[in-house]
């Protein structure tokens, strides 16, 4: 004969279910929430609160507590409710229009907004800056490059150079030779892609040069001498 209080029953329909093992297999929501979703899901077997305890590594009085709550509100009850506290400051057009400010305006005299900047733009404390461009996952100080290749042999020609760095041939030296602008205009390709939330600006990495001035170097490897010259102002060129 069963002995202590007996458990509700808790029955999920296959569309429940399919939810429920969503948010208990997701690795990107709340642990807290993966873990109540684990909960409801072993205690649909029928076990008990202890049982289900012992296999999702959480207290029976927990497992209890968000059982109560999806038999009272379903899936939407597994969620953290608003816990009292202070009024907010700023409503959400205060907090959509800084981010409108973030990625779409330019600050006076930069290329990118710091939260100090942008709090003085905006009458706001840099912390309440930086918290609320956390939260939506804008990073104004960050750039990112885009370039697809469409040399043939793209790869194997890659694997050769980068495969020196790391495997050398023996007695051998690795130098990588480049040249060295010391004043460029440079124009991009390709229209950057824009800041936007959860992304960073993009460039890509072709530009167009005008007219720059070259450091051409080499070194002698024997003595550890370098060689400069400086070439001649050149046309307009894709690199």
């Amino acid at each position: 004969m069963p002995r202590g209080r007996q458990l509700a029953p808790l029955e999920l329909d296959a569309e429940t279910r399919e939810q429920l093992t969503g948010l208990s297999q997701s690795t990107t929501l709340p642990h807290s929430l993966v873990l109540r979703a684990k909960m409801i899901l072993a205690s649909a077997e029928g076990i008990s609160d202890t049982a289900v305890g012992r296999r999702v590594g959480a207290s029976p009085q927990a497992v209890g507590k968000w059982r109560r709550r999806f038999l009272q509100r379903g899936v939407d009850g597994l969620y953290d409710e608003l816990r009292p506290g202070r009024p907010r400051t700023y409503n959400d057009e205060r907090v959509a229009g800084l981010i409108n400010c973030a990625l779409q305006d330019r600050p006076q005299g930069s290329t990118h907004w710091s939260t100090r900047t942008l709090g003085q733009a905006e009458g706001l404390s840099q912390s309440t800056v930086s918290r609320w461009l956390r939260t939506f996952g804008i990073k104004p100080h960050l750039t990112g490059t885009f370039k697809l290749s469409v040399a043939p042999f793209f790869i194997e020609k890659m694997r050769n150079i980068v495969g020196l760095y790391p495997n050398p041939p023996d007695h051998a030296v690795v130098l990588c030779v480049d040249e060295k602008s010391q004043v460029q205009a440079l124009d991009r390709t390709q229209k950057a892609l824009p800041l936007d939330l959860g992304y960073v600006e993009g460039f890509t990495q072709d530009y167009i040069r005008h007219g720059t001035t070259t450091l051409c170097a080499a070194l002698q490897v024997t003595t550890g001498e370098v060689t400069a010259r400086c070439a001649k102002r050149r046309p307009i060129r894709i690199t």
